[in-house]
């Protein structure tokens, strides 16, 4: 995944398109089909790539892979070497027996036959959830703007660049920061300056560090700015 480049300065944004100042013409490359328009870019407006849509990162769930292949591997392996030892004139193994016994015997409302079909469709549901869903909720698309290129920024980089940016507000002494997909939670502590005067100056900075990262859907910021704590 690559990172905004200036993200962890001190600049309002990192982004590097021509800003088209009110009320001029924008130049007649930047409405070409390989250019993007600086006024979407800006505003957060459709992506001129795939409908502005920057879809999710796919995991590549090689654990769960892992494991279903490792447990089915086990079982065809089971019983493989015992059709074989039956083949070659050996008796068949008793977890065979007793197994083929039960099933032919144990009838379909039975408690253990009911609880072993739950887990069957347990693990089922599971797997096709893992199987139908992205994965890589940590890592946040960015905006697209080439085709054939596509970047990410994990949610820790988002953080702190936001809190990095909050530490810049004059009166802001610490700031935390918990990024989400839909919304970014800061919460800021001020030892001087009136609290309404920082929380201003800080949801601006904070807006400004938000547009910067370039993220395909920009999350809401909820700010809480208070006054430390009394020691003792």
């Amino acid at each position: 995944m690559t990172e905004p480049q200036g993200a962890g300065t001190g600049e309002g944004s990192t982004q590097r398109l021509p800003v088209v100042e009110r009320g001029t013409e924008p130049a007649p490359h930047e409405h070409e089909p390989g250019g993007a328009d600086p006024h979407e870019h800006e505003t957060g407006g459709a992506d001129p790539y795939e409908g502005g849509r920057a879809g999710r990162f796919w995991s590549a769930r090689r654990v769960p892979a892992g494991i279903v292949a490792l447990l089915l591997l086990l079982l065809a392996g089971a019983f493989l070497y015992d059709v074989v030892a039956v083949r070659a004139g050996r008796s068949a193994l008793g977890w065979r027996r007793d197994l083929a016994r039960e099933l032919a015997e144990r009838p379909v409302d039975d408690t253990w036959v009911l609880v072993g079909a739950g887990v069957a469709a347990a693990l089922g549901l599971w797997l096709l959830l893992l199987a139908l869903t992205p994965g890589l909720r940590r890592v946040l698309p960015m905006r697209r703007t080439h085709p054939d290129v596509r970047a990410g920024l994990h949610r820790d980089a988002a953080a702190t660049v936001l809190r990095d940016r909050a530490m810049e507000v004059a009166g802001v002494q610490s700031a935390r920061v918990r990024m989400r997909r839909r919304r970014a939670r800061v919460r800021a502590l001020s030892h001087f300056r009136e609290l309404d005067d920082v929380r201003a100056d800080l949801g601006g900075a904070l807006d400004d560090a938000v547009r910067g990262l370039g993220l395909a859907r920009p999350p809401a910021v909820s700010l809480r700015v208070t006054r430390p704590g009394r020691k003792g």
